[in-house]
């Protein structure tokens, strides 16, 4: 969200507009879902801790709900727009799609910086973004979840909130909160266990041990920490990280030639993945400019920040050993860069799939609250495990089948299945 000359909105437009053409999609179908069904724009007033108010802008984006309730979480960022938040909705429809969970995409924002921001005042944004859009979602109309910059915490907080306007217990409405209030185990780890999944499937198809392998990942969030961890687990080696400074107001990368250590750079971390300058440097981590990730002499690049990361000029920095790329992030990769990456022989996971693994634990959370009835850890990550694996390799059938990348593999699928839906509905 830096560039503010890039459009996710028009991104996620073409790219869709592109595989549309290729499965021959009318053009009533077309119509519908190259734009979200329904936005909601509106002011959240807040009585800030000095006594004075501020007004904040938030959203929420309803892309497609054929196939279920929309789904979709709610960044909290100072330089959120509504077209990130409506590109952000429509991934949404494809990344349900494409591991076939029982939901449509939705997305949601605010304009905020909680860096900048008490917890009472946070709690205040939250409470008046569900009063202002309350009657719109729920457990089967649209169920919201963390993104960047928001917590389970905050996720408790807009539950409240709509419990108290609709006089009951609706746990389902929300997903992503505390355990012991209705969250799920393995939810946090979810999203970056999920990237590495697909992964690993990528790497035992081409025959390679993961364990020979080196990695750089941007971004040091929830998704990039348990990337990280699950990757090294398996035996690979992360040499690179990169992470936002809040004080600079910018980022910086740390490379260790003999790996980083998670524990470590955890112990050295803020609460929004910032990690501090000078107890890396005496740890022994070089410092960087936070562009330098993508140029790292790996095999493997996972993205797991912001989109329009990968882009037609960074991708020129991308090293020739480099034959993978694990997309955490949503939207990391323009279509330009595409391009390049399917020229160099990139293997690249999708987005929409590989970072799938948040939704559909998301989707295991609304499930088991709508239940009553919770399941254990290893039950969690082995159905995470399994829909993951099973969504990978139809992708990439898929590609082999037709000779195309596999995010247009990947969009073929979503796409398909989600304009089924709505033809079986009558919408089109």
């Amino acid at each position: 969200m830096a560039d503010q000359s890039f459009n996710a909105f028009a991104m996620a437009q073409r790219q869709f507009d592109r595989v549309a053409e290729m499965l021959g999609l009318d053009e009533a179908a077309r119509a519908l879902l190259r734009n979200p069904d329904r936005e909601f724009h509106f002011n959240i007033p807040v009585r800030m801790d000095d006594g004075s108010v501020t007004v904040f802008r938030g959203f929420r984006v309803q892309h497609n709900d054929a196939r279920g309730p929309c789904k979709g979480g709610i960044r909290f960022h100072p330089q959120e727009t509504v077209d990130t938040v409506r590109a952000l909705a429509t991934w949404m429809t494809w990344k349900c799609a494409v591991v076939n969970i029982p939901l449509g995409g939705g997305k949601g924002g605010v304009i905020c910086d909680p860096h900048h921001l008490s917890m009472r005042e946070q709690e205040g944004i939250c409470r008046g973004w569900v009063r202002q859009v309350g009657r719109a979602i729920g457990p089967v109309q649209d169920v919201p979840a963390p993104d960047v910059m928001t917590t389970g915490q905050h996720m408790l907080w807009m539950m409240d909130e709509y419990e108290k306007m609709n006089g009951g217990h609706f746990p389902g409405m929300i997903t992503g909160k505390p355990l012991g209030q209705g969250g799920s185990e393995g939810r946090t780890e979810a999203t970056g266990y999920g990237v590495v999944y697909t992964l690993r499937e990528a790497l035992l198809r081409k025959s390679i041990d993961i364990a020979t392998t080196t990695a750089s990942v941007q971004g040091f969030g929830n998704v990039a920490q348990f990337a990280i961890e699950a990757y090294t687990n398996l035996g690979g080696n992360v040499v690179c990280v990169s992470s936002w400074d809040q004080g600079d107001q910018c980022s910086y990368t740390f490379k260790r030639d003999s790996g980083v250590d998670l524990d470590e750079l955890r112990s050295m971390t803020d609460r929004f993945g910032g990690i501090d300058k000078t107890k890396a440097t005496a740890a022994g981590y070089e410092v960087l400019d936070g562009g330098a990730w993508i140029a790292q002499d790996v095999d493997i690049l996972m993205p797991c920040a912001l989109e329009n990361q990968v882009n037609a000029e960074t991708v020129l920095k991308v090293s020739e050993r480099v034959k993978f790329m694990a997309e955490g992030a949503n939207g990391p990769t323009t279509p330009e860069a595409d391009e390049v990456l399917a020229a160099k022989s990139v293997f690249v996971i999708p987005d929409f799939l590989c970072n799938a693994g948040g939704v559909t634990c998301s989707y295991f959370e609304q499930v088991q609250c709508n239940m009553n009835y919770f399941w254990p850890k290893d039950e969690v990550l082995e159905r995470l495990d399994s829909i993951m694996t099973k969504a990978f390799h139809a992708v990439t059938d898929l590609a082999e089948q037709h000779g195309v990348i596999m995010r247009d593999a990947a969009y073929m699928i979503a796409i398909q299945r989600v304009a089924e839906a709505c033809r079986l509905r009558g919408l089109v």
